[in-house]
């Protein structure tokens, strides 16, 4: 097996390292931080495809420059919030939620400070992802958004990982393939 999958998104092409997740399946490593390039050219062709919004939501944090860029383009620019990995400091009253990734070895929470969730509170909300795999970052997210009282209008990714691009819940750019051994 060759060590890189060539993508081509949004008109640009990238060399995406294999990394081992266990003894039988391999996936191409995606990492938007430090590609700006790459970061700007997705959140422009997401922007094409997604309904109309008044939020943006994502997980920390390989979501954040996506929703940030896409924020930041949107007609008038919009917030954008991220759901914390952690309960910080400054978090008065936090929500949270269980979730379990593909990428990370242990199960996690993420949390919204209470001003956070009263935003999202009667929005529609548009969730954005760096790359939707097993969908159980979505379900923690769409969890989180409903408790706090927001209306989900669509689930954005650059990518779609597996069995995932075969939902039809999911809007996103192009495939990624598994690596089975």
């Amino acid at each position: 097996m060759s060590e890189f999958y060539t993508l081509h998104v949004a008109g640009l092409e990238r060399q995406l390292p294999i990394c081992e997740v266990n003894e039988h399946l391999d996936i191409a490593g995606f990492v938007m931080f430090s590609d700006v390039e790459i970061t700007v050219a997705c959140a422009a062709e997401l922007l094409k495809k997604v309904p109309e919004f008044d939020v943006i939501v994502t997980a920390e944090s390989k979501g954040i420059p996506l929703a940030y860029e896409m924020a930041r383009q949107a007609a008038g620019g919009m917030k954008y919030i991220v759901a914390r990995k952690m309960p910080k400091l400054y978090m008065r009253d936090p929500i949270s939620v269980d979730v379990r990734s593909i990428t990370t070895a242990a199960d996690q929470k993420l949390w919204l400070d209470r001003n956070e969730a009263d935003f999202i509170s009667g929005k529609r909300v548009l969730v954005v992802d760096d790359v939707i795999s097993t969908g159980e970052s979505l379900e923690a997210l769409r969890k989180l958004i409903d408790f706090a009282g927001g209306r989900i209008v669509g689930q954005a990714a650059v990518l779609a990982e597996g069995d995932a691009a075969k939902r039809d819940d999911i809007i996103y750019l192009e495939e990624l393939p598994l690596f089975f051994k």
